[in-house]
């Protein structure tokens, strides 16, 4: 059985840090692309970051891009979103998905469509 969890989101400040989590198992990990989505209220899911099988891509939201980062470690089967410079439009709740790829290809994936796996989500709620 496939299992995303998620946790290391909470309250902040507009400036502040804070780390997501997300442990992955019962999946061969390193078939996966992961990613980071994330959904405000009474919003539509959007795609946050995406990181390759290997590492070797990575893709964020431009409204993100510069301030947050996207990392794995395929033998922890583990990966974070670190999120500096918070702003209260980041407040939303964040989803770790998997994507299973079947080719050699490093890419990542923005559609919500193509992700086979997700977690409960985390909230990150960021105050002015």
């Amino acid at each position: 059985q496939v299992q995303l969890v998620e946790s290391g989101g909470g309250l902040a400040q507009a400036g502040d840090s804070l780390k997501l989590y997300c442990a992955a198992s019962g999946l061969t990990f390193e078939k996966y692309t992961m990613a980071w989505f994330r959904q405000a209220a009474g919003k539509e899911s959007e795609f946050v970051a995406g990181i390759s099988r290997a590492g070797r891509a990575t893709e964020y939201l431009r409204s993100v891009k510069g301030r947050f980062t996207i990392s794995r470690d395929n033998a922890e089967s583990a990966v974070w979103l670190q999120m500096d410079g918070l702003k209260p439009e980041d407040t939303a709740r964040y989803y770790c998905a998997a994507d299973q790829i079947f080719t050699d290809r490093e890419a990542v994936d923005r559609s919500l469509s193509s992700y086979d796996y997700w977690g409960q989500g985390t909230q990150v709620t960021v105050s002015s």
